[in-house]
């Protein structure tokens, strides 16, 4: 769509707290318009097609804290079907290289990491790392457990964040997929296409954007872009804005990937099967054997190792995983899996990373980021949501709170 030259509200981002954000302010009598540095809408969710069909979460993919989760009303009135079959993340299909009584062991030694994690909360935060028990043969897993939920290793996780967030341990899927769910909800939004914003001027009586597309006026901006474009100043402030900086800073981007690997004869396989790639060391996939059914195996990285093999080059993901799961199926399974796409969202110039975590002695960072700069200025995303920040759902609830913000601020 052409660029106008004035809008009463722009919003920086079209992810899910872009896009509520915008549903929020439908009605309200004023004109609206999401500033999207991408081709399509959805940020860090996007579902794409590969191999016969199957639907790719390339970002978010589970209705987290489903019961809690507003999206999953919105996929029911969208006609978006949910399978609520719980996930056997707890689980090594077959037993292989992980036996029920290890398995049953590492289960408590996570549940008194975590026990340990909400008796510091009450003290001055550390490194979640100095919760591990010394010596503890569990503690590389529970290190790699870390880099799935938090995109990071537990040395640059804060305790008081692990604390702070909420699950409640139900999760879901969406079988069109959950990037195709948040398209679906943002379809109505008027939104301006490879409109990249670099600059906003807030020191006079009207905002002044700059963006790759030409420069705008608003009243006010909601922004909702992921931190490490904030931190990195790839959208600046004028004045500056040294404690959002500053704050987004200390709520880096972690790196969460994954790859899905097509699978030739997949009967013999049982489905929503689960392996762990190794039970001795940080740096190992997760897999889901055919989920949902579907002839293929989803691998999931994290942290360091996510981040190496991103810089080791396409394809790199796929090659980790194959080997990881020939070395526990047999090598024979190798020519059975072929790659059928992969994320690299360290590489994404519009992402830089997949979800926020905070540094240790930063978990406050996300309540100053979230606060309004006068009457304004707005924030949202993911990183700004108290207790459901890195989710989805928790972006949306912000990309609300933030439109409301708008029209108190309106009057």
């Amino acid at each position: 769509m052409r660029l106008p030259s004035a809008i009463d509200v722009a919003i920086v981002g079209a992810g899910a707290a872009g896009i509520a954000a915008a549903r929020t302010l439908e009605g309200s009598g004023l004109s609206v318009l999401i500033l999207e540095a991408r081709d399509r809408i959805g940020g860090r969710g996007h579902t794409v097609t590969v191999g016969d069909g199957i639907p790719f979460d390339v970002g978010c993919e589970w209705l987290h804290s489903a019961d809690r989760n507003s999206f999953v009303a919105i996929a029911r009135e969208l006609g978006f079907a949910i399978s609520a079959q719980s996930p056997r993340w707890r689980e090594q299909t077959g037993n292989l290289g992980f036996p029920a009584q290890d398995r049953a062991q590492f289960h408590d030694a996570m549940a008194a990491f975590y026990a340990r994690a909400e008796t510091a909360a009450a003290a001055p935060d550390q490194p979640a790392s100095t919760l591990l028990e010394p010596g503890n043969r569990w503690n590389a897993l529970i290190d790699a457990i870390s880099t799935y939920i938090n995109g990071c290793e537990l040395d640059q996780m804060s305790v008081h964040d692990i604390d702070a967030y909420e699950d409640t341990e139900v999760n879901w899927r969406l079988v069109r997929g959950y990037g195709a769910l948040i398209a679906a909800y943002g379809a109505p939004c008027p939104v301006a296409f490879d409109t990249a914003v670099t600059l906003i001027d807030h020191g006079g009586p009207r905002l002044r954007i700059e963006t790759s597309r030409g420069t705008l006026e608003a009243g006010r901006a909601i922004i909702t872009v992921p931190t490490n474009l904030i931190a990195d100043e790839a959208i600046r402030f004028t004045p500056a804005l040294p404690g959002k900086v500053a704050a987004a800073a200390g709520l880096p981007l972690g790196i969460a990937d994954k790859v899905l690997l097509g699978l030739d004869r997949p009967e013999d396989i049982g489905s929503d099967g689960h392996l762990h790639g190794a039970t001795d060391r940080v740096g190992t996939g997760s897999y889901q054997l055919r989920p949902l059914g579907r002839p293929c195996v989803a691998g999931y990285f994290g942290g360091r190792l996510a981040r190496d093999l991103e810089d080791a080059g396409p394809g790199a993901l796929a090659a980790h995983a194959i080997d990881e799961l020939s070395a526990l199926l047999g090598n024979d399974f190798r020519r059975r899996l072929t790659l059928l796409g992969e994320s690299r969202w360290a590489r994404d110039p519009f992402a830089r990373g997949s979800y926020s975590h905070a540094l240790p002695g930063h978990a406050g960072d996300r309540a100053i980021l979230a606060a309004p700069v006068g009457s304004r200025l707005f924030f949202a995303g993911e990183a700004t949501s108290p207790n459901f920040f890195s989710t989805a759902h928790g972006a949306r609830e912000t990309g609300v709170r933030a439109a409301q913000e708008v029209m108190e601020a309106r009057g």
